[in-house]
């Protein structure tokens, strides 16, 4: 891969939009979530360990998140030692999609990129951003948390503004035209990162 680009932003913030644009761009997207739920499902890579500590959290062969949920609430100890396990499965993923795409620039969406430590693996890394009003009005007009919940998930993951302040690129994420614009502001900048 010539050019690895972190893509990150805390819930809300428009960064599934954003990398959709990018792989609209031609670049292959690697999607932190989406690796979570290919080693959660049934003969996931995560399944054994997980159910070795946590039974009940396994279900028909699978990782339950529900059921997950529920250890995590019930054991203040769980979250840190389910992350032990996940954390070098998703990694490990995530260098086997850069070895199949040699050539290109590629993203790869990180909702917790700084929190896991992980900004060092890249060339650069791309942070989403809009005003925080937006950002509750977004999440909660989804109709899947409370305004509790959603607290809960930002105060795991570092001010916005920290992660603006840290990243190379800022995209915000006002309008879908202005967001696509500065993806391919972005992609420029890169290529001519690339070729000096």
């Amino acid at each position: 891969m010539r050019f690895k680009l972190g893509l990150t932003g805390s819930i809300g913030m428009g960064k599934s939009q954003t990398a959709a644009f990018f792989a609209e761009a031609g670049c292959p997207v690697w999607d932190a979530d989406a690796a979570v739920h290919r080693l959660y499902g049934a003969g996931g890579a995560a399944v054994a360990a997980i159910g070795a500590m946590f039974p009940q959290a396994i279900v028909d062969g699978a990782v339950s998140r529900e059921a997950l949920r529920a250890v995590i609430a019930a054991d203040a100890t769980a979250l840190s030692r389910i992350e032990a396990i996940v954390h070098p499965l998703v990694q490990a993923d995530r260098a086997e999609f850069a070895k199949t795409h040699p050539e290109a620039i590629g993203v790869f969406d990180i909702p917790l990129l700084y929190e896991t430590g992980s900004e060092g693996e890249f060339d650069a890394v791309a942070c989403v951003t809009i005003p925080e009003e937006i950002q509750r009005e977004r999440v909660l007009a989804r109709g899947t948390m409370s305004a509790a919940d959603l607290d809960r998930i930002l105060a795991r993951q570092l001010p916005a503004a920290e992660k603006r302040a840290r990243a190379d690129f800022v995209i915000t994420t006002d309008t879908l035209d202005h967001a696509r614009a500065q993806v391919q502001d972005v992609l420029k900048k890169i290529e001519r990162r690339i070729d000096a």
